[in-house]
Order: C-alpha cells, then sequence, then structure tokens
C-alpha cells in the first residue's frame, strides 16, 4: 500500500479537518502521509489536500481554488527542492488527469492502451517525476472543487484567456508565500488548454508586481497558443498527422509502410512545407497538371483517395478525415487519439457521431478520482468533483497572445526553458506539426531556439494513456527539470536529508 498513515497538522496554511458538507471551505487543507518507490528511489512524502481563496482587488474573497500538494519529506534544503506548478485544459477541466495519469505518484488502473480495467482503483506510479520535484495540481474557478463564493460574482472575471492567467498569476504567488518555495527553481507544467494558460503564466508571473521568475515551461499537446495560421497554413498543416494516422492504420503505399514512422515523417513534413503550402496559396491560378500531382501526392502520403481531396479542392477538413480513412471498414477514428475505432448509425456522412476515445477515457478517471481524494486524502466534502465543466462558459477567447507572451518571458528571463511533447496520433489543434510551426514562431532567436526541446510519442493527445509513452514522457520531463536548474542545485545533497 502507498498510502501510510492520515494526520491532521497546523501549519501555515490553516490546516483543518474538512466535515462532509454542500459548501467548500474557503482556506482549508488535509494533510496526509505516504510511501513510494519511484525512478528506483524508496521514499515518504506528504499530501495537502485543500483551498486557498482568490481575492478581488479590494481584498475580498470571491472564489476559492482546490489544489492537491505534493512534497517529498525529509528534504535538506528547499531552496534546492524544484516545485512544479500543473494545470490541465479544457478550459473547464480539472487537473486530475495530469495527477493520476501521468506525473503523480499514484495512477489510475489502467491496461497498457489506456483503457479502464475494473475494479477501478489507483496504484503506485513508479514513473512519476515527484523523486525529482514537488508538484502541485491546481483546479482553475469551477473546475474540481473550486467554486466562485461571491454571489455577486459573474464570471466574467475569471472565464477568459487573460482573466485566467491574472487571477491564477495572483493564486501562485500567495502559494509561494505561504508554502515558503520563493527561492525553489520552478517549473509550469500544462495540458492541452493548460499550455495556452502557463504560456501567459510564464510572462505574467515575472511582471514587476509579482516578480516569480521561472526555470522552465512544460507544454503538453500545446494549443495554438494564440499564433496565426488562417489560409493555407491552417489548411496544410495537419497533413503529417493524417500520414502518421494513416501509417498506424497500414493504409500507405509499401515503401512508405516498411519505413519506422519517424523514418516515414520527414519527407511528409517537406512535402507540406514546400509542396503543398505553394499550392494551395496559388488558389484558383494553380494550372490542372500541377493541381493533379499534388493530390496524387495528398493520397500517397493520408490513404485519402485522389477523387476526396479533388472534391475538397485539397482541404480535407479533420471531422472528414476521421470519417473516411476507415469508412472502407465501418469504423470512425477518434479525434484526441486516432487509435481508438467508432461505429457510427451511418457509414455515411462527412464527420463522426461521437468523439470514440471520450468514453474509454472519462469511464477510468472519474471512479478512481472521487475515491482517491476522499477515502485516501480525507478531503470530505459533498460539493461534487467537477472533471469537466460546463461552468466555465462563456469563456472569452478574445486578445489571445499567449505564444508571443511565453517568447516575451524567455527573451526577459535567460534562464527559462521550454519543453514540449506531443502525440503522434492526437488530431485536435493541438496535433504535433502544428505545434512545431508554434515553436518556429516562438523561438524566433538562436538563444530561444538553444533553450527549446521537442518531442514526438506513438500515443493520442493524452500521453499518458499510452503506457509506454506514459514512462518516456516522465523521464523526459524529469531530465528536463534536472538540466535546467542551475549548477549549484545539482550537487548529490539537493534533494534529501543525510
Amino acid at each position: 500500500m502507498y498510502k501510510l498513515t492520515t494526520l491532521l497538522a497546523g501549519a501555515l496554511l490553516l490546516i483543518t479537518s474538512v466535515r462532509a458538507q454542500s459548501n467548500i471551505p474557503k482556506d482549508t487543507a488535509v494533510l496526509t502521509h505516504h510511501q513510494a518507490t519511484i525512478n528506483g528511489q524508496s521514499f515518504t512524502y506528504s499530501v495537502y489536500k485543500g483551498t486557498q481563496p482568490v481575492w478581488n482587488k479590494d481584498g475580498k474573497i470571491v472564489a476559492t481554488l482546490s489544489y492537491t500538494y505534493y512534497e517529498r519529506e525529509g528534504i535538506k534544503d528547499k531552496s534546492n527542492r524544484p516545485l512544479s506548478i500543473s494545470f490541465n485544459g479544457g478550459p473547464g477541466s480539472a487537473s486530475l488527469w495530469m495527477e493520476l495519469g501521468y506525473t503523480g505518484p499514484v495512477r489510475v488502473n489502467l491496461d497498457e492502451e489506456g483503457r479502464a480495467i475494473q475494479p477501478y482503483g489507483l496504484s503506485q506510479n513508479p514513473y512519476s517525476i515527484l523523486d525529482a520535484t514537488d508538484i502541485v495540481y491546481v483546479d482553475p474557478v469551477n473546475t474540481g472543487y473550486s467554486r466562485i463564493l461571491d454571489k455577486d460574482a459573474k464570471g466574467s472575471e475569471f472565464f477568459g484567456v487573460n482573466q485566467d492567467i491574472d487571477y491564477l498569476a495572483d493564486w501562485i504567488t500567495t502559494f509561494l508565500t505561504r508554502n515558503s518555495r520563493w527561492l525553489s527553481p520552478k517549473f509550469l507544467i500544462g495540458e492541452s488548454y493548460g499550455t495556452t494558460r502557463v504560456s501567459g503564466l510564464s510572462k505574467a508571473l515575472q511582471e514587476p508586481s509579482r516578480g516569480v521568475f521561472l526555470n522552465g515551461v512544460v507544454l503538453v499537446s500545446p494549443t495554438e497558443l494564440g499564433i496565426d495560421r488562417q489560409g493555407a497554413v491552417s489548411e496544410a498543416l495537419n497533413i503529417p498527422y493524417y500520414a502518421a494516422t494513416a501509417w498506424y492504420f497500414k493504409k500507405l503505399p509499401a515503401d512508405l509502410q516498411q519505413k519506422t514512422l519517424t523514418d516515414m515523417l520527414p519527407e511528409v513534413e517537406d512535402f507540406t512545407l514546400n509542396k503543398l503550402l505553394p499550392a494551395i496559396a496559388k488558389g484558383s491560378s494553380i494550372s490542372n497538371e500541377e493541381k493533379q500531382t499534388i493530390e496524387t501526392q495528398l493520397e500517397r502520403y493520408t490513404g485519402i483517395s485522389k477523387k476526396v481531396w479533388d472534391q475538397n479542392n485539397l482541404d480535407v477538413r479533420t471531422s472528414l478525415f476521421w470519417k473516411e480513412l476507415l469508412r472502407d471498414k465501418g469504423y470512425t477514428i477518434g479525434r484526441l487519439d486516432s487509435r481508438y475505432l467508432g461505429i457510427d448509425e451511418k457509414n455515411a456522412g462527412d464527420r463522426p457521431d461521437f468523439n470514440a476515445e471520450i468514453p474509454a477515457w472519462a469511464r477510468s478517471f472519474a471512479p478512481a478520482a472521487n475515491d482517491y481524494m476522499r477515502n485516501d486524502l480525507n478531503f470530505k466534502t459533498d460539493v461534487p468533483y467537477w472533471i469537466l465543466s460546463d461552468h466555465v462558459y462563456p469563456w472569452d477567447s478574445d486578445r489571445n497572445q499567449t505564444g508571443d507572451q511565453l517568447r516575451e518571458a524567455m527573451e526577459e528571463n535567460p534562464s527559462l526553458h521550454l519543453f514540449v511533447q506531443n502525440g503522434y496520433y492526437d488530431g485536435s489543434i493541438c496535433n504535433f506539426f502544428n505545434t512545431q510551426y508554434t515553436i518556429w514562431q516562438i523561438t524566433t532567436t538562436p538563444s530561444l531556439k538553444a533553450r527549446t526541446t521537442w518531442k514526438g510519442y506513438p500515443c493520442g493527445h493524452m500521453i499518458y494513456m499510452d503506457k509506454e509513452s506514459m514512462i518516456k514522457g516522465n523521464e523526459d520531463i524529469r531530465q528536463f527539470i534536472l538540466s535546467s536548474i542551475p549548477v549549484k542545485n545539482k550537487s548529490s545533497d539537493y534533494q534529501v536529508n543525510k
């Protein structure tokens, strides 16, 4: 068993027991103690499951955020111990996906391909990054147990790209103060829309009013980060993802199919940038001969026939791709992970009836998460835990400049490093070639490029649903964190008391 004991204690955070109730407490936490063996090391760790307020500009508490803070015990000097602050996406998603699927010390019971195993529950995660960094998982307003408390609040101060960044930056600053973590090397980890969030936070945190300078930002399956990609660029960037998925289902010609995925993709990427993009940009001025040549190559690289490409004027949208690729076999493919298969009511149509991967994922996490927080972390409340919440809409998506904000943060802070992860079979706006385009627009100087690393994995949007990708992805994050902290922090005793 990974749990040793459950204790309640006083601390800077007003630690108190949480009785079962319909209203979430605005400022409280429960402390429990656990043990783990991670990356070959056995150690104990503390978990603080609680809430911390959000104040408005007049000092009034207007909301409270739930969080789970994992802290390795026996640390000699916290100033030498990295702290990672983790967010999921949506917007409207709680942080349990990364916590209980990827980087945390316990993991939802899944098979090798990320499907639920009954009875639902949790097991130790020996690949967690907790050996190398403390972690706090944060639920933004109206996700998880986080709630608006001010009856006069309308939500507009929370639910938008910039509003979200602003109040979370203040919340993080308070968390650092309460937990004496100002001197620690600091990292932000975001998944999906969480990458928009942490990209903006990287700049907002180091504003003079806050003064928080990061050592690293980890983007897992990034969004477009507000970087413009209209017209030909938007249409072309999906092609390498189509090729990866078609390769997975053995829909490519033999010469491509016999190559490994990573050996095959450079040819497709070169075609996308140097032939397809110019062809789309020509519009109606393209010659008939060139258009037919491009359609032949598109069929070769995507498994979608020339006829379909011609009918769609060189622009087969992702929704049609998910419906068309395996139409002859009676299946659709997943949006967030193309390896998942769906069956529609009708084989005809231009889009799947549902996302095949979502039901499999939801039934894995919801039961285990609710049981874990109540019974293992001893957080007793009748407030429902909102895993995927629609209570954050309408969401203000205007003025999204988070890609530019991340670039500016890296320019101003030469100690800030960037690590980006993608699954090759992610068909959302977070697909791997879209992400590479984003990186090219952010890393505009040799210095920024030298501090940026990208890695791809044979999985979908949620990298951790594939076991081998989860193991490799955690090790890559671990090495990124250890390589991004100052040299003095890398001494042999930086982690644990002797």
